[in-house]
């Protein structure tokens, strides 16, 4: 082999290194956001409460308190609320508590929520076993829509000592503006940060 065709050869096999680096990360930047999320709802790391888990059998004998939340993006024309602003349940207890969302503009307008728990601590304890978040929801005009939150406060809370102090939780739920509602009304220049994925 003649050294212009070796340094051929190990221009080649780098190019071919480094066209695989570069898919790699383009895949690794894909699938980040959806691994954190689930890094998230697995863990209950900044504040996301974990998801689906069916409440024990027994509850627990510890009382907290739950505070519900409700903020609306400007951008957003509705009215959301809590339709309870507090409540109290014994640990381990399932219990359903609803907001409600009223579009009051003139036209069909879809929303999606985020939301978190605070304090972030305990947003390993606290389980949604149903929920309206990251759905998007459209409502007509002067439409009013009931949303559902089931949930359970895991009794292991009053155990671990960075959380058996506290008796009181936020859940705080914000809708926005859906990107594809935005982008559909012309909005999209103010609808604001997590706006859902576009379509």
């Amino acid at each position: 082999m003649t050294p212009q065709e070796a340094l051929a050869r190990k221009n080649r096999r780098l190019g071919f290194a480094a066209f695989g680096f570069v898919a790699f990360m383009v895949g690794v930047s894909f699938a980040a956001v959806p691994l954190y999320d689930l890094f998230c709802r697995v863990t209950g790391f900044g504040g996301t409460p974990m998801i689906g888990q069916a409440a024990p059998a027994t509850p627990g004998t510890a009382m907290v308190t739950v505070r519900f939340n409700a903020q609306t993006h400007p951008n957003l024309p509705w009215r959301f609320e809590a339709q309870q602003p507090v409540m109290q349940m014994r640990v381990g207890e399932e219990a359903l508590a609803f907001y409600v969302a009223r579009n009051t503009g003139t036209a069909p307008v879809t929303g999606i929520s985020t939301y978190n728990v605070t304090p972030d601590v305990v947003a390993k304890y606290f389980h949604k076993t149903a929920c309206f978040c990251f759905e998007e929801q459209t409502l007509e005009p002067g439409q009013s829509v009931d949303m559902p939150l089931a949930f359970w406060v895991d009794p292991r809370i009053a155990e671990d000592p960075a959380t058996r102090g506290i008796r009181t939780i936020s859940i705080n739920y914000t809708f926005f503006r859906s990107l594809n509602d935005a982008e559909r009304s012309g909005a999209l220049a103010n609808a604001g940060p997590h706006v859902g994925a576009r379509r």
